[in-house]
């Protein structure tokens, strides 16, 4: 997180225990404090609280000697397995080592102990972003704009998950003026968790798409989950909703806060704006001629709703308007990399909705070279992948792109639809990106414009040399 760093010492042996529902089994000394938080043993370090987790490819229970040598002042581990990692701690000289808890399910107890944190510091205003897309943006955008108003914490990259999540909330201090939390999802049940942790005073939510759609069952189930962020409100909150948005009736219904609507027609104060193509947006906002540096109507939409979250906050207007332009784009999120041949670079994540805008952004977007296009497979779509996929396809068909490159099995269905229209000549599929990445070597040209997008999966970025010959700049 940016800002201000939390306290040197987080939390007394006895509060881990007591705020975690767990029991202290091994005290190595009286004044034994805990200064971060991991859930990674290479990312220990003296001080820390090393919480092992059990996940589907490895449990932390078989890194507590790893995090000992780091120096953790403490474990956190499941009573299950406290008695058989006992050995890491059993014969020490008293008064070394770490101190040891012992809790039912330790994922539990981390979000209990992250839950205890945020319950510490009252005078810090919270914000909870959630949604389908855009929501990492939007973070990254409403965090630029609060820092300058006052001390505020942005939970870095994505940790934005039930684990994520917690570990971003250590971060945040009595220091912070705002905090700004990104919230997601991908299974029943995990919004509930991360709104009660956090528990907004505002909560965004970007739209309801079809992300995790295969995890979940149906946009409508993805629409009762992310409502959810709501869930705590007791009157006194507000949340933000997309004017537009197709669920917004049974969003805002029964919300127990203000609603705020955000877009074109709903934020306040905004006059229009004018496409600058791969340079941006130039946004009229209050008089304002704003040059927000990120490209397309979905992310005007971001900003619109970062505008109408800071402005219901009380930030002046100067500072909402230098922070719009001060944003930069995270690696693989509406990315631009100039050289011989130009690459927007938005490979982080990939659904039907956000592909579908990146396409109709390239296709309008001015340019004198040829337009080529590289896109990989669609994820976490469940029943819905194979239809998606022949979607695109479709939408590809006649499209006048001058290369189309398909990467990774779901996007075989792309192709087949694709193969019947009048761009198959110009369109290939790969299974892999070794023999894609051969193909794109031979075939891009100086002055081309590249779309590079995909799941985050397919790990597209590996691309990028190949594409840009190592000649390229932000």
């Amino acid at each position: 997180m940016t800002g201000t760093r939390a306290a040197a010492s987080l939390f007394t042996l006895d509060e881990v225990a007591r705020a975690a529902g767990g029991r202290v089994i091994r005290t190595p000394s009286e004044d034994a404090a805990v200064g971060s938080v991991a859930v990674d043993s290479r990312k220990v370090s003296a001080g820390s609280l090393f919480v092992a987790l059990a996940g589907e490819r490895t449990d932390g229970h078989e890194f507590l000697g790893e995090a000992a040598n780091a120096g953790a002042a403490a474990f956190l581990v499941s009573e299950s397995q406290a008695e058989r990692c006992s050995g890491h701690w059993i014969g020490l000289p008293s008064g070394r080592g770490p101190g040891v808890v012992a809790v039912a399910d330790t994922l539990a107890g981390l979000q209990a102990l992250a839950r205890f944190h945020m319950g510490r510091i009252p005078s810090v205003t919270r914000i909870g972003i959630t949604g389908s897309s855009g929501k990492t943006t939007t973070k990254e955008i409403l965090g630029a704009i609060l820092t300058r108003a006052a001390s505020t914490a942005v939970n870095e990259g994505n940790l934005n998950s039930e684990i994520g999540l917690p570990l971003a909330c250590f971060a945040v201090g009595s220091g912070h003026r705002y905090a700004v939390f990104e919230m997601g999802m991908n299974h029943p049940g995990e919004m509930g968790v991360l709104a009660d942790i956090v528990r907004p005073d505002a909560a965004l939510l970007t739209n309801i798409g079809t992300a995790h759609v295969g995890l979940l069952g149906s946009q409508e189930e993805i629409a009762k989950e992310k409502k959810k962020i709501f869930s705590w409100f007791d009157g006194r909150q507000t949340a933000f909703l997309p004017e537009g948005e197709k669920f917004l009736s049974f969003l805002r219904e029964d919300v127990n806060g203000r609603i705020v609507l955000f877009g074109p027609r709903s934020t306040r104060g905004y006059r229009g704006s004018e496409n600058q193509g791969l340079g941006g947006t130039l946004i009229h906002w209050e008089g304002s001629r704003i040059r927000f540096p990120l490209f397309g109507p979905h992310n005007l939409a971001n900003a619109l709703g970062a505008i109408s979250v800071a402005r219901e906050l009380g930030v002046p207007n100067a500072e909402i308007r230098d922070g719009l332009e001060a944003v930069t784009p995270l690696f693989g999120r509406s990315q631009i990399l100039r050289g011989p041949v130009t690459v927007i670079v938005d490979c982080y994540n990939a659904n039907p909705d956000s592909m579908g805008q990146a396409l109709s952004f390239v296709a309008e977007v001015p340019w004198e070279g040829r337009k080529i296009v590289v896109l990989g497979g669609m994820r976490e779509l469940g029943a819905e992948t194979a239809q998606a996929h022949r979607a695109l396809g479709e939408t590809l068909r006649d499209s006048g792109f001058d290369g189309i490159y398909l990467l990774g099995a779901e996007m075989e269905k792309a192709w087949e639809a694709l193969s019947e229209g009048t761009a198959a000549p110009r369109a290939r599929w790969f299974a892999d990106l070794g023999g894609l990445g051969a193909v794109l070597a031979a075939a891009l040209v100086p002055g081309d414009l590249v779309l590079l997008k995909g799941s985050r999966g397919l790990e597209m970025e590996k691309l990028l040399p190949v594409i840009t010959g190592g000649k390229q700049s932000a």
